[in-house]
């Protein structure tokens, strides 16, 4: 269970998805996460269904499957003396704490900032919150599909400007995570400097508006309010969603060469070809596009239009559901699902991590040492006794 961070002790007070997906992107690279829970346990576990039952006949969310791997579970009720005492000796020996309560209710509890960095100098705090720390809407509650709508990205989403749509994932809270644990990474680096931690933090409205990406420049520069137009890009055509026979195909012809291409490997011939020489020509002119395009499309059912598309060298792609990415050979080849033995569901697959990591040696050889033996999603209050016998006694613990 070696892994480039597996010297790190992470205590992650958080619950929900922004914070917990952060802990697992560090468990994911070795390194040991005690997940401390409320005693009602992290909200997730009672998000559902769809649930699944154990051989006991209790019910596990896969949400909280989805966001928890390779942690450890202790349940903790902060407002007794004896439970406060067990998370201060546990943030004496960690590397990193991470929190996603409302701003200033960590500190009514006890911990905040000042405590922490008292207990542990060298600690380093990820804080997550909604709407961020300061400033005068940094006490709202912080959910995904609110902080969608308040950054923006709802009105980029969806058939049109009357329909925001929010994205199918809550993707406000997995980027403030990723964003999280990129600022942890950062922090540790600035502590082998320095021998002193600090405190990161971010939220899911800075992580939204940091991913607006052209659209914030289309209006900060251009002065341009982006809204949203269904499945065809606002900058590049074509560049989309197209219907054909019994389908539809998705293409990205990124440059002008790609178009051209495009029109020879589908014999496409426009009545009027100046009205698609550019890419600002065939912006201004998308409607009567799509409509060739797609006229043309017609005679193809989706597999033979795309390996007309492959051959002439035209980026395209299907619409897969989920059922289908997952028994995809490609998804399977890039270690995209993991294995791993739950407590009481027995074995499970779950969506793996994003990342992968090789060696290089002298010849130029790569060998893989992605982390590859996962724990499972703890159990409710699962490692409790082992934590706290570590904690009594001083001996380095073993993994679960």
């Amino acid at each position: 269970m070696s892994g480039a961070l597996d010297d790190l002790l992470v205590v992650d007070l958080t619950r929900a998805l922004a914070g917990p997906q952060a802990a697992m992107m560090l468990g994911d690279f070795g390194a040991r996460v005690i997940k401390v829970e409320s005693p009602a346990g992290d909200d997730t576990r009672s998000w559902g269904p769809p649930f699944v039952k154990d051989d006991q006949g209790t019910a596990q969310s896969t949400y909280f499957l989805s966001c928890n791997r390779n942690k450890e579970s202790i349940t903790l009720d902060l407002k007794r003396a004896e439970d406060a005492d067990v998370l201060a000796r546990l943030v004496e020996r960690a590397d990193v704490l991470m929190e996603n309560y409302k701003p200033g209710a960590l500190e009514r509890l006890g911990f905040g900032a000042a405590r922490l960095m008292e207990l542990n100098p060298r600690l380093v705090v990820l804080s997550i919150s909604g709407f961020g720390h300061d400033g005068p809407e940094s006490a709202r509650a912080g959910y995904d599909q609110i902080a969608q709508g308040e950054a923006g990205l709802m009105s980029l989403t969806g058939p049109g400007p009357d329909q925001p749509q929010r994205v199918g994932v809550p993707i406000a809270d997995l980027m403030a995570g990723m964003n999280g644990a990129f600022g942890l990474l950062a922090a540790l680096r600035e502590r082998d400097r320095t021998g002193r931690g600090q405190i990161v933090r971010t939220s899911l409205l800075a992580s939204v508006v940091a991913a607006h990406a052209f659209q914030g420049t289309r209006w900060t520069v251009a002065g341009e309010v982006g809204r949203a137009q269904g499945n065809q890009h606002p900058s590049i055509a074509p560049y989309g969603l197209f219907r054909c026979a019994g389908g539809s195909v998705q293409i990205a012809c990124g440059n002008d060469a790609m178009w051209q291409r495009l029109c020879a490997g589908l014999d496409i011939v426009a009545p009027q070809p100046q009205l698609y020489a550019t890419n600002a020509d065939r912006l201004a002119n998308r409607d009567s596009l799509t409509e060739l395009l797609e006229g043309v499309f017609a005679g193809f059912e989706p597999d033979e239009l795309l390996r007309r598309l492959a051959d002439a060298g035209v980026p395209a792609g299907r619409v897969r559901t989920l059922d289908e990415v997952y028994a995809w050979e490609q998804t399977r080849s890039q270690r995209l699902l993991v294995d791993v033995e739950h407590r009481t569901l027995g074995k499970i697959t779950l969506p793996g991590s994003a990342l992968r990591t090789f060696t290089l040696d002298d010849a130029g050889t790569e060998t893989e040492t992605t982390r590859s033996d996962h724990l499972s999603p703890p159990v409710l209050d699962a490692d409790a006794d082992a934590i706290r016998a570590w904690l009594d006694t001083g001996t380095v613990p073993s993994r679960p």
